[in-house]
């Protein structure tokens, strides 16, 4: 049972290779060959569960996930995202907040449609899927809704001028992340993928340290799935403060080391998603692919699979090679 290995992998319970992500699958060749396109499928139930599907049913990969943007919470608290189109991510407005006193969470947040489209989309993948494959969910944290709604900039010179305030910030803006994920979970989701964009560029290992460790294992306490956390770039400084904050799974980037070098970091606790690099996937071979798949397999990654969003331009035959291969 796909739905059933891919839960297991999350506690490190692997009985098979298990392949999969908890970000966008999404490429120019995938749209064609499913028929739905960037961006309706961004804010159209049906065309949003296709392209999810297709993960499963074209790259026999045990995980589906129907977000495939970084704007969903952004667009649903007010800000204006351009929704990009079939060689374009989404990507979201200028900022909306100056301070903490001009957060303001909608009441409607969930029913508004960058939010009700994908809760939709995870209800129809849950049904039409059952046991064939996991159904992951997405919520971005404070850190990079602070970004979204403050400007990168902006909400970086806060944390250093208004530590106080930072953290209010990401309080505030965690309970958007809470009310996300919750919602999700009720709409099928058996796990759920936590993006915050805290790489090494942006967030010193002592600014996660102060202000994300503490979150991250508020968020792993109060979210009653696995949560897999991603964090783009190289994370090789924060691997062991991620493993002690008690979620379920870190999906990494190959900027960070070999596979080897990474399981080594996380420890024996941690599960590990990753291990082919995007670089790869655009500019690759399908053999290249396998080879990489299973050096990820024989190192100890329990579920392998691109270690970000996929580049749109990526070959679908790159895809498809990702989880061909079939045994450690």
């Amino acid at each position: 049972m796909s739905r059933r290995d891919f839960l297991d992998a999350l506690r490190r319970k692997n009985a098979r290779p298990v392949y999969g992500t908890g970000t966008s699958i999404v490429c120019r060749e995938l749209m064609e060959s499913v028929g739905a396109f960037f961006p309706e499928a961004h804010l159209d139930a049906e065309k949003m569960t296709a392209l999810a599907m297709a993960g499963h049913t074209l790259l026999g990969f045990d995980v589906v996930m129907p977000l495939f943007s970084v704007c969903h919470e952004a667009a649903a608290m007010g800000s204006a995202v351009q929704w990009g189109g079939p060689d374009a991510m989404p990507v979201c407005g200028k900022p909306i907040f100056r301070t903490e006193d001009d957060i303001r969470i909608p009441a409607d947040l969930l029913d508004r449609p960058a939010c009700r489209v994908p809760l939709e989309s995870i209800a129809l993948l849950k049904k039409r899927l059952g046991e064939a494959a996991a159904v992951c969910g997405k919520v971005f944290g404070g850190w990079t809704q602070g970004y979204h709604y403050f400007g990168v900039e902006g909400f970086l010179i806060g944390t250093l001028d208004d530590p106080g305030q930072t953290r209010r910030i990401l309080d505030r803006l965690t309970e958007v992340t809470l009310r996300f994920a919750r919602a999700q979970i009720d709409a099928g989701a058996d796990c759920l993928l936590l993006a915050d964009h805290a790489t090494r560029d942006l967030c010193s290992p002592r600014a996660y340290e102060t202000f994300l460790l503490p979150l991250h294992r508020r968020l792993a306490q109060e979210i009653p799935v696995p949560v897999i956390l991603h964090i783009c770039g190289n994370t090789a400084d924060r691997i062991g403060m991620i493993a002690q904050t008690g979620l379920a799974c870190f999906h990494w980037d190959t900027k960070t080391g070999t596979p080897e070098e990474v399981r080594k970091l996380a420890g024996g606790a941690l599960a590990l998603m990753g291990g082919i690099s995007n670089y790869k996937l655009l500019r690759g071979t399908p053999d290249e692919i396998r080879a990489d798949a299973e050096a990820a397999l024989v190192a100890g990654i329990d579920i392998v699979g691109p270690e970000c969003a996929i580049p749109l331009g990526t070959p679908l035959a790159n895809l498809k090679a990702v989880a061909s291969v079939a045994a450690r």
